[in-house]
């Protein structure tokens, strides 16, 4: 579980230096893809990737759609937050849940005990408790909000899938992935500088080097997890949503004062609940 909690708590960092950011005016298609050198240069250094290991019996039919999907849905998720509010858009990023869950029992083909289905149970419910809140955004493009949630699904599902990987190693793999998804944004970046105007600023920099820091912990640990588990990827699945929702609704309340009501704070209670029934059902 270790490599879950350190994945949960650089994924609700990310979070908080969203939020911090919103104080600035910051250019997103930069910032991510700031993210992306920083989190190369992490690999790179700190695990020295097999590079010539690369050939065409990779599994590249998952690599070139998980490195178009991660900035494509970064990208979605700053315009749904923008047009359709936090709420929405954090509501949708959340119930992908569903989409994982559906991938463990039919695609992996992972056996579920009675302990594992009364926790997933107990906690679609939760979030969806957790999410109860008013939004006073009345704008209608749900196309961001669902391309979030099934983006994130889809994410999910392709790196479990490269955690089950044998032909390259995961380190390498997420080298690859990472250079393909910086090399989309670079030309969504350098489209924006010669078409719209946009203007490069450091400050891009500095909020891309500490998001791509703990992006690239987040993705590195939740990949090691599902190599722990990997025989029940729905307990990753389950836990990372439901701990980060936790996590984030107490990093909320606390550092940022935000106000939750009764349904808020009774889904958190179930979430964790389930968190606890999934952990025990390794163990059964």
């Amino acid at each position: 579980m270790l490599f879950l909690i350190l994945s949960i708590l650089c994924s609700v960092t990310v979070g908080v230096i969203f939020k911090v950011g919103r104080k600035y005016i910051l250019n997103t298609s930069q910032i991510v893809a700031w993210n992306y050198v920083f989190a190369l240069l992490l690999c790179y250094f700190f695990y020295s990737p097999d590079l010539s290991a690369i050939d065409t019996s990779a599994p590249w039919s998952i690599y070139i759609p998980l490195g178009i999907l991660l900035p494509t849905v970064f990208l979605f998720l700053a315009a749904s937050i923008k047009h359709m509010g936090i709420v929405k858009t954090d509501a949708a990023q959340r119930l992908s849940l569903f989409i994982p869950i559906i991938a463990s029992l039919f695609i992996f083909r992972e056996e579920f005990n009675n302990l594992k289905i009364i926790g997933l149970l107990v906690g679609f419910p939760a979030l969806l408790l957790i999410l109860s809140k008013e939004s006073k955004n009345t704008n209608n493009k749900w196309i961001y909000p669902a391309v979030v949630l099934v983006g994130f699904g889809a994410i999910d599902i392709l790196f479990k899938q490269i955690a089950l990987t044998t032909s390259l190693s995961f380190t390498t793999s997420l080298f690859l992935v990472f250079g393909i998804s910086l090399l989309l944004i670079l030309a969504v970046v350098l489209y924006e500088i010669a078409f719209k105007k946009v203007q490069f600023k450091s400050k891009n920099v500095l909020f891309g080097a500490l998001i791509g820091v703990f992006n690239f912990g987040n993705i590195l640990f939740y990949l090691k997890a599902h190599q722990a588990f990997a025989k029940n990827p729905s307990t990753v699945f389950a836990a990372m949503n439901m701990g980060v929702i936790i996590l984030g609704s107490l990093t909320g309340i606390f550092l940022f004062k935000e106000k939750l009501n009764t349904k808020n704070y009774v889904g958190l209670l179930f979430a964790l609940v389930a968190i606890l029934l999934i952990t025990f059902s390794q163990v059964l």
